[in-house]
């Protein structure tokens, strides 16, 4: 937790790895350790779990802190620690926070309560009391609309990032690209911001944002590290290259619903034991594999891609 009291180093391509299962469903932590160090054999420059990625709200309470706390031993403070610890209760989101906390995160990522739709006044309300119950840890918010049905408004933001100091930033997985400028634009540049869309993560970093949290980071880590490398060591002709070098992989991400095609791949690749994904997900359909296989093809074809992970 080394960068708990200086949020401002999370920074670069934060991994949100998948939640391994094993064939009969049950929590693969062993698999998930293996994840973890290849994310950081590869040179991510962080790691979270339990964003939408990581199939969350599919998972017991007891489920999601067991792999908070065998995450947090793995990374043993190498980078820094953005465990997703929000839940549609406010019980549940305090409980999977407080263990976040003692197992060392260096910051929380806290999804909007889901299905529902409460008001900006009661989002407000919501981060505030999970802020004022966490005074030490900083609070990143997570704004996803199109898996929970509501968006948190910039002035909502602004509102959290004034009146909360442990409020540092949010994870805007938004397509809507004027919302990342309008929430820049009125918190200023110290809000940390990370895009959670894949091909607005190198756009972000034209208007001041900290990074990404990218799921392509799955398949490929060491090519979105890179990305964000090169564009913070201005050299922005490589970091466009990256950017469309990923883009098949993009595609393979959302061929069918996140993360059953990037699971499937990760198996492939022997780095899982099983490709499960819990209801209400299906595993990638034996129709969808050809559309993935192609895409995978593309993206390999790129001197720029490797999907081993890894620093040379």
């Amino acid at each position: 937790m080394k960068h708990r009291s200086d949020p401002t180093s999370i920074r670069g391509s934060i991994a949100p790895v998948v939640t391994p299962f094993t064939a009969d469903g049950g929590l693969d932590l062993d698999s998930l350790r293996g994840l973890v160090r290849r994310q950081l054999d590869a040179g991510s420059h962080g790691i979270s779990i339990g964003g939408s990625t990581g199939e969350p709200s599919a998972q017991t309470v007891a489920e999601r802190i067991a792999a908070i706390e065998a995450v947090a031993a793995v990374v043993d403070d190498a980078v820094p620690f953005l465990p997703g610890t929000g839940s549609a209760k406010l019980d549940e989101t305090l409980e999977i926070t407080a263990a976040a906390r003692d197992a060392g995160a260096d910051a929380a990522l806290v999804i909007t309560p889901y299905y529902a739709r409460p008001t900006q006044e009661a989002l407000y309300r919501w981060f505030a009391t999970i802020a004022g119950e966490f005074p030490d840890l900083p609070i990143v918010l997570y704004n996803v609309p199109s898996r929970t049905a509501v968006d948190v408004a910039p002035e909502t933001v602004a509102r959290l990032f004034r009146d909360c100091d442990n409020v540092v930033g949010i994870k805007e997985t938004t397509k809507d690209f004027e919302h990342f400028s309008r929430v820049l634009h009125l918190c200023g540049r110290d809000l940390m911001v990370w895009s959670g869309i894949e091909l607005l993560g190198l756009p972000l970093l034209a208007l001041g944002g900290a990074g990404f949290v990218s799921a392509v980071s799955n398949l490929a880590p060491t090519a979105v590290a890179r990305m964000y490398e090169a564009w913070e060591a201005g050299d922005h002709e490589t970091a466009r290259d990256l950017h469309y070098a990923l883009h098949p992989l993009v595609d393979l991400l959302f061929v069918e619903t996140n993360p059953a095609p990037a699971k499937w791949v990760l198996h492939r690749q022997g780095l899982l034991a099983s490709d499960h994904v819990r209801a209400p997900l299906l595993p990638l359909t034996a129709d969808a594999r050809p559309q993935v296989e192609a895409l995978l093809g593309a993206a390999t074809g790129s001197a720029h891609i490797d999907l081993l992970g890894g620093r040379p």
